[in-house]
């Protein structure tokens, strides 16, 4: 369906997508080896009615099995042969993105980062600059977190994965909903902005090489964050929102245990304990 509308505008856009981790038979397969990327991008070039994506990431690394220089290489002869333009990796380390860009130019890193979720404020976003990498922060809206003050998680569709996020489960919700959303929501009006354009203003000032993707269902949810980009927040906001959002006031880790091990993130010394 995105190949058959993209095709008239594909001079216009600047595509993206990702490899190493499919569904099989219903369950996430993580699989990094250079003949199932290969695969892969053959696969999303057809469906895509493309010959070429601009930018293409390694969505997990498959660190148990692969080491990342393999994954990656395969990744930098796809651009060599002119089927990508840049080389993506999504939720890795600082150090994992200097071992890939010793093999290949890294275009963007993908990992969650929002005003609750601040891993890469400990070695990855210092990386990225020093390396010219843009951070490219998904979920950077909380998942949904500080939008809705009437977020009620007992109302999550079967199938919505913050089912099983430990900050959306008792008690954290709760110790999150009543210690951090009533002054988040002032310091939105103090901004004149809404909740939604304070959290991605906040990331706007993060630095030049940050750049957060919002998703979203709606047209009018879309118009709310593109007029994020004319916020300023003044220093006394942002101060504001550094001490009441952090690693030591959020309750709860961002994954379950089992998700946590599978990337390779960096993490708080709070969120091991």
């Amino acid at each position: 369906l995105v190949g058959e509308w993209m095709a008239p505008f594909r001079k216009e856009i600047h595509l993206a997508s990702k490899c190493g981790m499919q569904g099989v038979n219903g369950v996430r397969v993580i699989d990094g080896r250079p003949e199932t990327l290969r695969g892969t991008l053959e696969d999303s070039l057809r469906r895509l009615k493309t010959d070429f994506i601009d930018l293409y990431y390694l969505h997990r690394w498959d660190k148990t099995k692969v080491p990342i220089e393999d994954s990656v290489g395969e990744l930098g002869r796809f651009v060599e042969e002119g089927k990508i333009g840049g080389v993506g990796l999504s939720e890795v380390s600082a150090s994992t993105l200097r071992r890939a860009h010793a093999v290949h130019p890294i275009t963007a890193v993908q990992n969650e980062y929002s005003l609750w979720t601040r891993n890469p404020e400990i070695a990855l976003k210092e990386a990225c600059a020093e390396l010219g990498v843009t951070l490219v922060a998904f979920s950077p809206m909380t998942r949904g977190f500080f939008c809705n003050p009437h977020l009620d998680p007992t109302q999550f569709e079967e199938k919505d994965i913050r089912r099983s996020m430990p900050r959306f489960q008792e008690p954290q919700f709760s110790q999150n909903r009543d210690q951090l959303l009533p002054r988040f929501l002032t310091l939105a009006e103090q901004a004149d902005c809404t909740p939604a354009q304070l959290l991605l203003a906040w990331l706007l000032a993060q630095g030049e090489h940050v750049l957060p993707i919002p998703g979203t269902a709606r047209l009018a949810h879309l118009e709310e964050n593109v007029g994020a980009a004319s916020v300023t927040l003044s220093p006394e906001v942002l101060q504001a929102l550094d001490a009441l959002v952090n690693i030591r006031t959020v309750h709860g880790p961002r994954y379950p245990a089992g998700t946590q091990r599978e990337i390779d993130t960096e993490q708080f010394d709070e969120e091991l304990e």
